[in-house]
């Protein structure tokens, strides 16, 4: 047979033998498996779920945040691209009753392995039900600050929080180390259902967190258990967990939604604990607008510290562990803590 005749017979077989080898080999393109090499495409509604997932995958994942650097969490629109991205996503982790966008998108998306980790955002120790209920208000918040004393604030179904306030109050549970241990063995649960071959890392990698964690939680009960103040002024109540672990008294100028203008008669009543307290010093945030906080501390004669919720990362060269540890220290400071 002609040479030039007996290779144009052969090579359309190898070419498809070449075709057929390559996508036995290949990932799938759907439900972000990896390939070879290639690390799992997670996930995460905003950044403290981000920094969990991102530590207990290690390598084996690529984290991405439905909530960009900087970017107030509560006020999130998310593009169609994001509602993409979450169906191609081999896990999502999000807090239900936060994101009213992401709550929506993951229904749209109905991604196969998605972690709501709204079980820890549960009331704290010593509260009940009841008791919540007939406060009207955050756990670890003050008793004094009703509803009738934000009567004008988004407390209602019609504001951002409105699937926050739904849910009965805070759902800030990641200020307390403890609980977000909880959340890390939980996301391991979840990628080792999506990865398998790679549970046990995630699993130890999970406990390696946890055991940080503990650390941390440790640090800050030593380090807050010799306040002579135990009265914490903040820009809105994200802090309900974080005082009722440690003991502190959270006093929010704005209630759960951090835009919300406080009344007049608030302010009055932020005064009088300044005053009868001895707080030194009001706390503002890094992604809310401070200039409430700022002129109150002033029109009272007190200072201003930035004590962070956590919410966004501002600083991208820090960390959860970080700025928890820099709030420590403002809380030191500014409580007066031997």
């Amino acid at each position: 047979m002609n040479p030039r005749l007996r290779a144009a017979l052969v090579a359309p077989f190898l070419s498809a033998f070449a075709l057929t080898a390559c996508s036995a080999g290949s990932p799938s393109g759907s439900g972000g498996t990896a390939g070879a090499g290639e690390p799992l495409k997670v996930m995460a509604s905003f950044y403290p779920l981000q920094y969990v997932t991102e530590q207990v995958g290690g390598d084996l994942v690529q984290v991405d945040s439905l909530t960009p650097p900087g970017t107030e969490p509560h006020d999130l629109e998310l593009p169609p691209a994001s509602v993409a991205a979450l169906e191609s996503s081999a896990a999502v982790v999000y807090l239900s009753g936060f994101q009213p966008a992401v709550d929506e998108a993951i229904k749209q998306a109905a991604p196969d392995h998605a972690l709501d980790v709204s079980e820890e955002a549960t009331l704290p120790a010593g509260h009940s039900e009841a008791e919540h209920a007939s406060e009207g208000a955050a756990p670890g918040t003050e008793a004094a600050h009703t509803e009738a004393a934000h009567s004008g604030e988004a407390h209602t179904e019609e504001s951002g929080h409105a699937g926050e306030a739904h849910a009965g109050g805070d759902l800030h549970y990641w200020l307390d180390p403890v609980r977000l241990a909880h959340t890390a063995s939980a996301v391991a649960g979840q990628l080792g259902e999506a990865d398998p071959a790679n549970a046990a890392t995630y699993k130890a990698n999970a406990e390696a967190l946890a055991a940080k964690l503990t650390t941390l939680d440790k640090d800050f009960s030593q380090g807050l258990a010799t306040c002579k103040t135990r009265t914490v002024v903040v820009s809105h109540e994200a802090y309900g967990y974080f005082a009722d672990k440690y003991k502190l008294k959270q006093v929010g100028i704005s209630g759960l939604s951090p835009d919300a203008e406080p009344s007049p008669a608030r302010l009055a009543e932020i005064g009088k604990v300044v005053k009868d307290e001895g707080v030194s010093t009001i706390f503002t945030e890094t992604l809310v607008n401070p200039k409430v906080a700022e002129t109150l501390a002033a029109d009272l004669g007190a200072e201003t510290a930035v004590l962070d919720p956590l919410e966004g990362l501002s600083d991208e060269s820090s960390d959860y562990e970080k700025v928890m540890r820099k709030n420590l220290e403002a809380l030191r400071a500014a409580l007066n803590c031997a």
